[in-house]
Parts: structure tokens; C-alpha cells; sequence
């Protein structure tokens, strides 16, 4: 399950042979740090140790990677004089393993690993830093990598994500400006039966539940049976995305932890009348029929299974931040195209609000080097990584070798920026090709500016699967501009360490109850009528304006406050 929910979470890597991998944070940057870096500028020195650095990394390998004889590993191997002794741990218990690894004392010397499947937390890096197990990076890189130190020194957004409270660098983050990931709340239509049954495209809520309604009753798919799914979605990815979707017709939902701003003050958009009425709409849905009950419950594959039904196509709308987690999107899917972005709707207030969250990467860090390292493997390591902040390196290293996966760009070639130049060819994986081994994928996940992501090149025809970027990047324009004028940066706030573990703990409590609380008055387990009162007091109980407070601390201190 869970490699299948990587699978998802993954589309850009899923597509790695044409688009350009992940999903991370904010839309701010500076090319200075990538553009046209020789390959081997990354902080090599002339002269070379004799025999090569032995350095014993924990790392997640993805599947149909094998980093003992992946071509980047011999590449960066050679280059750089190192020879690796991996501690290589699949996806599936990622975190765990890593955690008893800490835990036993006996760590390697650094950790790489892959932020959608797991990383250190800043609770983590806070922790282990204070401990003496993860070393700070500051010296290291002010000697040792010119690329790091000046995405540091030129990107605020990368610096706040990078930087402890106590001023050091305890890990360095996957660092992605994605931009179709920063609008992850997205709705996709099956716009043929729109034009079937001869219906508008709906803009606001009321005129998407006739939408849906039509969908349920007037047999679109033409098989004269009533198995139509008018609306589903899944618990896979990042959660069940049809009720922030729609919540963002009411107030403001940012899909983590249920918060919003006004005037510099964070609060709860689950205590409001507000969220009471957008849960009462989506009740309404549910009581009808036109959501699938399994939306709530059914994993990634099950979804799909809705979504590629065999027989006939039965999907009206599907929720996510791409068509790929429900529908199969390679050449000569007959549906695939009828699936479109459906903006965010208006609800009867008029509000019309999409979550942005700059990129959607969890805060903390995916590398970090520990105490067990000597002088020379911390030497190697940090300009191992300052070798993917550059172009080629992150290039080589993400999405695989060039000459392999990657090319230079023919004339006449688009970028996916519009006006940008094209940097990067990707080189498509044939029908039956074996894999190639060639990059580490999220593993090298480092610094991707939109500059960089921009620079690659993207065929027009959105419906070919190896367009797919461009496909989601028209798609997100019609979300851009309908977030608050104000958000809380949760994914770049640094708590104070003394109110961390009281944080985490009341965060999960909080979002927890919030949850379950929104399902149970959806299917009616809960009345919104009878049991709203007691749903608020039990959000006192557990200590909501204590952790309001927590965070409005943080933010007062914060880079990020205007």
C-alpha cells in the first residue's frame, strides 16, 4: 500500500524520463545558484587522496533503483573519490528503520534520504542537533560548497527552511518550487459527459451538485445501467481532497492542520459557522448519492480501480492533484483526456478559495551528516550535495544520467516557462525498456528552483502523456490567485524548541479530532445540528488556543512575518 500511495504521491517521478520530479515549497528563488554551472565546479579539489573516502550511508532505494550499481552512484563515486557503503532500506518501514538506526547508537555518517517517504522532522533535527548526532553543516559549507552557501545567501524561502532557530544547519531540505504542487486541492471533471447530457461547466457549488446529479441519473456513459460514480477520491493522496476542495467554497481550508490568517493572526477555520456550513453542504452530497461513501476509506489502488473501470467508464469527477492518481495517463488511454481542471467554485457567499501551500514538501531535512563521520567523509559528503545544487548535478542526479535520461535541447524545442530557455531534454522511457539505474531520483532531491523546473522542455499537446507537466501546469493556472491574501506558512515555521514536543503532540491530537470529527457529520454519524456544541468544547479540550498560541509565537518571531 504504501509503495503504491509513493507511486501517486510521485508523479513527476512516475514520469521522470519527461518531466522534472517532486513537490515542494514556495514560489520565490534566485537562478543564481543553478543557471549554467560547469559540471565540475562542485567544489572539487586538484589534488585527490590516494585511496577513496569510505562513507557508510543510510539511504532510501526506490524501486527498480539498485544504488549499489546505479550509474549515478559510479559517477559521483569516481568524481568525487568516494565509495559507498550503502545502507540501503526500501520505502515500506522507511521511517521506521531509520528511527531504531538513531536509536542504537551505531548511525551511519549521513543519512540521504527521500522527503515523500520519509525524512527528518525539525522536532527530529532540533533534537538530534542538540543531542550531538547530527552535526551542523554552517562551517562546512561557508569552506567546502559555494553552491549551497549561495542559495542560502540569494533565497530567503530556502534559507528559512534551512536555518535552526539557534542559527544552525542541522539538515538541508528537498527544496522544489513546484508549481502545480503548491495548488494541490484540485478537481478533475469528466468533461465529455458535461457535453453529453449538454451542461455547463459548473461554477459554483449549488450548480455542481445538479452537475453531479445529472451525472448519478442520466446513464452518461450510455450502458443503461445506473453505475455511474458521480464523485470519489481517496485517503492516499495527502488525504481525502474532495472535502478541502469543496470546504474552500465556505473559509479557507489548507489541508493540514485547518488554519487561516487575518490581519497577522492565526486561528482555526474548523470552529467557524463557516466550516459548519460547508460540512452541511458536503453532508448534502453524501445523503444523495453523489459521493462515493468509499471516498473517505479506499486506498490509491482502489480508486484507480474506479477510475479505470474495465467494463465502462463510470467516474464523473475525481479528486486530486492530478489525473494520474485515478486514471491511467500513457498513450492510447481513450479517457484520459476527458478529464480536465475544474476551477474552485463559488460558494453561496461567494467565496472561492483554492489551499496553496507553496509546494507541499513537509518542513525538515532528507540529508544530514552525524557525528560518526570523520573530517575528511564530511568534506566529501558536502560537496557530494553541492554538486546537485547545480544544473547538471541536480539534473544527473534526480532524473538520471544525461546522454541517458537527459539531453540537450534541439532547436525549435519549448520550454514548459513560457519564455523561458529551454535547458533540458528528457529522453522517454520506450514500451518494454528495462530500467535504466541511472539517477537516485527523490533521493537527490535538492534544489529546484522554478527557474530550473521552468527550463525544461515540454511538447504543446497536452494529452500526450510525455506533456504531462504542461498538462498540470495549465491546470494549476486556473487555481493560482484564489488563495487568502494571508496564509500561515506551517511548512517553514520553526517552533521555539522548548514548545516543540508540546506542539507536535496537541498538532496531532488537534488535526486528528478535526478529521474525524468532519467524516462523522458527512455520513451522519454525528448531527451538525445536536452535536456541534459539544464537537467545539472538545477542540477546547484539547487545547486549541493553547496551540494557536504556540503558533502565533513562532510566526511573531518568524522571516516569514510581513
Amino acid at each position: 500500500m504504501l509503495k503504491q500511495r509513493m507511486v501517486i504521491l510521485l508523479v513527476t517521478v512516475l514520469m521522470a524520463s519527461f518531466v522534472m520530479s517532486a513537490c515542494s515549497k514556495n514560489n520565490t528563488s534566485n537562478n543564481a545558484t543553478n543557471t549554467n554551472t560547469p559540471a565540475n565546479s562542485a567544489s572539487t579539489n586538484d589534488s585527490k587522496p590516494a585511496a577513496p573516502v569510505d562513507i557508510k550511508l543510510f539511504a532510501v532505494q526506490e524501486p527498480n533503483i539498485d544504488l549499489a550499481t546505479n550509474k549515478f552512484t559510479k559517477f559521483v563515486e569516481e568524481k568525487f573519490n568516494i565509495k559507498f557503503n550503502f545502507e540501503a532500506i526500501p520505502s515500506d518501514g522507511a521511517k521506521e528503520k531509520r528511527q531504531i538506526s538513531l536509536a542504537s547508537g551505531d548511525f551511519p555518517d549521513a543519512y540521504m534520504l527521500t522527503a515523500y517517504i520519509d525524512q527528518f522532522s525539525q522536532a527530529d533535527l532540533i533534537k538530534y542537533g542538540k543531542q550531538g548526532v547530527l552535526i551542523p553543516l554552517n562551517d562546512l559549507i561557508d569552506k567546502q560548497a559555494p553552491n549551497i552557501k549561495a542559495a542560502l545567501d540569494s533565497d530567503a524561502d530556502f534559507k528559512a527552511f534551512s536555518v535552526a532557530p539557534d542559527g544552525n544547519i542541522y539538515g538541508l531540505p528537498a527544496y522544489s518550487q513546484c508549481f502545480h504542487c503548491s495548488y494541490p486541492n484540485k478537481m478533475w471533471l469528466n468533461t465529455s459527459w458535461l457535453e453529453k447530457l449538454n451542461l455547463p461547466l459548473p461554477k459554483t457549488t449549488d450548480e455542481f451538485k445538479k452537475v453531479l446529479e445529472a451525472f448519478k441519473n442520466q446513464d452518461p456513459n450510455g450502458n443503461g445501467k445506473k453505475d455511474e460514480v458521480p464523485l470519489s477520491g481517496s485517503t492516499e493522496d495527502f488525504g481525502v481532497r474532495i472535502v478541502p476542495y469543496l470546504m474552500n467554497a465556505f473559509v479557507y481550508d489548507d489541508d493540514r492542520n485547518h488554519l487561516m490568517m487575518k490581519d497577522g493572526k492565526v486561528s482555526s477555520s474548523a470552529v467557524t459557522d463557516e466550516w459548519k456550513q460547508g460540512l452541511s453542504y458536503i453532508k448534502s452530497l453524501f445523503d444523495e448519492g453523489l459521493i462515493d461513501p468509499g471516498a473517505f476509506t479506499q486506498n490509491a489502488e482502489a480508486f484507480k480501480k474506479i477510475g479505470e473501470n474495465g467494463d465502462a467508464q463510470i467516474l464523473g469527477a475525481g479528486a486530486g492533484m492530478h489525473p494520474a492518481i485515478f486514471l491511467n495517463i500513457d498513450q492510447g488511454n481513450k479517457n484520459s483526456k476527458d478529464y480536465n481542471p475544474l476551477p474552485p467554485l463559488a460558494g453561496p457567499s461567494g467565496v472561492s478559495l483554492a489551499t496553496h501551500d507553496g509546494g507541499g514538501v513537509s518542513p525538515g531535512a532528507k540529508f544530514a551528516i552525524t557525528s560518526n563521520a570523520s573530517e575528511e567523509e564530511q568534506i566529501a559528503l558536502i560537496k557530494l550535495v553541492d554538486y546537485m545544487f547545480t544544473d547538471e548535478g541536480q539534473t544527473n542526479g534526480a532524473s538520471g544520467m544525461k546522454g541517458i535520461d537527459w539531453r540537450d535541447p534541439k532547436e525549435g524545442e519549448l520550454a514548459l516557462g513560457e519564455g523561458v530557455k529551454p535547458m533540458v531534454a528528457p529522453i522517454p522511457v520506450t514500451e518494454g525498456e528495462a530500467p535504466r539505474n541511472a539517477g537516485w531520483s527523490g533521493m537527490a532531491h535538492f534544489y529546484m528552483p522554478k527557474e530550473y523546473r521552468d527550463s525544461w522542455v515540454q511538447g504543446t499537446d497536452i494529452y500526450d502523456s510525455a506533456n504531462y507537466e504542461r498538462r498540470l501546469y495549465q491546470a494549476t493556472l486556473l487555481y493560482q490567485g484564489h488563495e487568502p491574501k494571508e496564509l500561515f506558512p506551517l511548512w517553514a515555521i520553526w517552533l521555539d524548541s522548548n514548545d516543540v514536543d508540546e506542539a507536535t503532540m496537541l498538532q496531532t491530537n488537534i488535526k486528528t479530532y478535526i478529521d474525524e470529527n468532519a467524516l462523522q457529520f458527512i455520513t451522519g454519524n454525528k448531527s451538525l445540528d445536536k452535536d456541534w456544541d459539544n464537537y467545539l468544547k472538545g477542540l477546547q479540550d484539547l487545547k486549541l488556543e493553547r496551540y494557536l498560541e504556540i503558533l502565533q509565537k513562532a510566526y511573531d518571531s518568524s522571516t516569514f512575518k510581513k
